[in-house]
């Protein structure tokens, strides 16, 4: 894919720095004067996977005022963008949310200008927002990562009206050569793409992915570069990785003061509140819903005493706040009346966080007979057999994880129905949860949430 440079930003999870990387932004905001960061989530995301990038930016002296993470309602995109779809949003509505947010934080701040950082879908709704909405005149810079810059596929007469079809009427439009460069971003605005070399699932040539394997997508492992930016690659990271790691981080603050960050490790507070909105697939509010923590033994899972927070989850979906001990580990049960049961399991949280969000997780038909289901997940990345150390109840891989490629992001397990309730443990690059299993017939269903 031509760009103006492509650099190859060799980070490693953990590092302080990356690679020098030269010219990459002009006119950075100075080390005084952060400006408003918006994040944009993915398809079918939340808020929530900003998490860790937000401790980051905070551990390096961002202020947290300065920093906005979005949910969008009905985050899946439409089959067909132009053919209204129930529980999913076209490529318009989404950019009419971003803006509508971008509007809200220049008011709250009194910034001129912001910035955007966006992940996959995300990506495509900022560039939107950017080109055709507005955003031109009040946005700085922006980062992508893992953007489907040039479509996931690129096949005539496969869904070519699809957001994600390089074919597609939207993507054309938004890559049409643009300023005496015939770059394919929008002049005035400082862009950076963030793509893995060849482990990003949606930048593939071939359609493993997407359920066509062997069938060229036409598509690069350079799909999200774009003329006009400046284009880093991440080596070996997956597609969520592009936006959630420590590389990607790091990439993005220097991009943004021209300057390596102090650290990409969270630098723990001593007093933690915890904050959320407890929602759907769809990030709309369980109203209604009830959320009890309670601490619980790292080694077993099992409950320490009574609750250490109750609440009915109203309106606007929040669930707290909740102050935390940032060394103890809990267990949040969100009970929704008709949608049953999930218990989720968390690592310590080391410091305070306004996005811990907590979805419903339902019983797929096949489970219906099983005594127990427990549900091993990480949010910011996904699960790759060849690079990753994992274990789940004593498996590994984990169940569902291919042996090749970085393309899951979740493991299910199914425990048999009589067996009596016990503890599950999984381990992910050293991060452990261990959890309780619950009784799938009375609606119950466990998850072990990885926070890296």
């Amino acid at each position: 894919m031509p760009s103006r440079r492509t650099l190859l930003a060799l980070a490693l999870a953990g590092s302080t720095a990356v690679t020098l990387l030269t010219g990459c932004a002009t006119s950075a905001p100075s080390s005084t004067e952060r400006p408003p960061i918006v994040f944009m989530h993915g398809n079918g995301d939340s808020a929530a996977l900003w998490q860790t990038t937000i401790w980051r930016f905070e551990s390096n002296g961002w202020p947290r005022e300065r920093l906005f993470a979005v949910d969008q309602p009905n985050p899946l995109a439409r089959d067909d963008d132009a053919v209204a779809q129930p529980g999913r949003s076209s490529t318009t509505e989404s950019a009419a949310f971003l803006r509508a947010e971008v509007e809200k934080v220049l008011k709250a701040t009194g910034a001129p200008k912001v910035v955007l950082i966006g992940n996959s879908r995300g990506g495509n709704t900022i560039r939107n927002y950017v080109q055709n909405g507005g955003g031109a005149a009040v946005v700085s810079h922006v980062v992508l990562g893992g953007n489907p810059a040039h479509g996931i596929w690129k096949v005539k007469g496969l869904r070519e009206n699809n957001e994600f079809s390089g074919l597609s009427a939207f993507m054309q439009q938004l890559n049409a050569p643009k300023g005496p460069n015939g770059d394919e971003v929008t002049p005035g605005v400082q862009w950076l793409t963030l793509r893995s070399d060849t482990n990003d699932k949606y930048a593939q040539p071939d359609g493993l992915w997407i359920g066509a394997p062997g069938q060229p997508t036409n598509i690069g492992f350079d799909g999200p570069a774009l003329k006009g930016a400046t284009n880093l690659v991440l080596p070996r990271v997956d597609h969520r990785e592009t936006s959630f790691s420590p590389a990607a981080f790091a990439a993005t603050w220097r991009f943004l003061t021209g300057q390596a960050p102090a650290s990409t490790a969270v630098a723990p507070e001593s007093k933690v509140v915890l904050d959320g909105r407890a929602t759907g697939a769809d990030n709309l509010a369980l109203a209604g819903a009830r959320v009890t923590v309670f601490a619980v033994d790292p080694a077993s899972g099992a409950r320490r005493g009574e609750a250490a927070h109750q609440q009915t989850v109203g309106a606007d979906g929040r669930w707290g706040p909740f102050s935390a001990q940032p060394t103890a580990r809990y267990e949040f049960v969100l009970d929704v009346p008709g949608q049953g049961t999930t218990h989720i399991y968390r690592s310590p949280f080391v410091r305070s966080s306004g996005v811990v969000n907590l979805r419903t997780e339902r019983l797929a038909p096949a489970e219906s007979g099983a005594g127990a289901v427990v549900v091993f997940t990480r949010p910011r990345g996904y699960f790759d057999a060849q690079r990753d150390t994992m274990n789940f109840d004593g498996q590994s891989p984990p169940p569902g994880v291919p042996a090749q490629g970085a393309g899951q992001s979740s493991s299910r397990l199914r425990i048999a129905a009589g067996a009596p309730q016990r503890t599950v443990s999984a381990e992910f690059n050293g991060e452990r949860l261990t959890g309780q299993s619950w009784p799938a017939a009375q609606g119950h269903t466990t998850v072990l949430e990885l926070t890296y």
